[in-house]
């Protein structure tokens, strides 16, 4: 029995490919293309001279793993999200939105995040982010995200509909993916 990670066991990863270089730098393209934050230090993170690796995990959840360590994250063709380990090293790669006190508790157990959540006196919004954005949630309070999402709605939606869910929760402290140092 492997480890049990975000629901699933670690030997559920159903397949571990070292990627083509071609695809490498597919790869490398969309995440400088969705995090240009990271241009100065992208071919530290993802050295061109070493293997690439994508694992296959269950529900369409791809990661990319480079010297056994996941770096990003996507679901199906989505696009790439760093996991939360990544953000806290370089906490200002994404638009960030933030969660009041009251939503934290929820998010940290799976949640998504709900427009109320965000729209309260301690949520705060950043009107640029727009529909199916990934966004760093942080919380009120808290100095580091607790999550990684993906807008449902734009901001100004949010705060305009403020009902239902405004972000689908991918990743979260804790979670199956944070306790996935590495993939060895």
């Amino acid at each position: 029995m492997g480890r049990v990670v975000n629901g699933f066991t670690t030997e559920e990863v159903s397949g571990q490919n070292q990627v083509k270089a071609s695809v490498q730098r597919k790869i490398r393209n969309s995440i400088a293309e969705e995090y240009p934050g990271l241009e100065p230090v992208l071919d530290d993170l993802l050295p061109k001279k070493s293997p690439l690796i994508v694992a296959k995990c269950p529900n369409h959840l791809n990661l990319v793993v480079v010297n056994n360590v996941p770096l990003f994250f996507n679901i199906r063709d989505g696009p790439y999200m760093p996991t939360l380990r990544l953000l806290h090293q370089y906490p200002d790669i994404m638009k960030k939105l933030q969660v009041d006190r009251g939503a934290i508790k929820f998010v940290l157990a799976g949640a998504n995040i709900m427009c109320p959540g965000l729209t309260s006196p301690g949520g705060v919004l950043d009107d640029d982010v727009g529909e199916e954005t990934p966004v760093a949630i942080m919380a009120e309070g808290k100095q580091h995200a607790l999550a990684i999402g993906f807008t449902k709605m734009s901001a100004k939606d949010i705060k305009a509909i403020n009902k239902g869910i405004g972000v689908d929760n991918m990743h979260y402290l804790n979670d199956g993916l944070w306790k996935l140092e590495r993939l060895d």
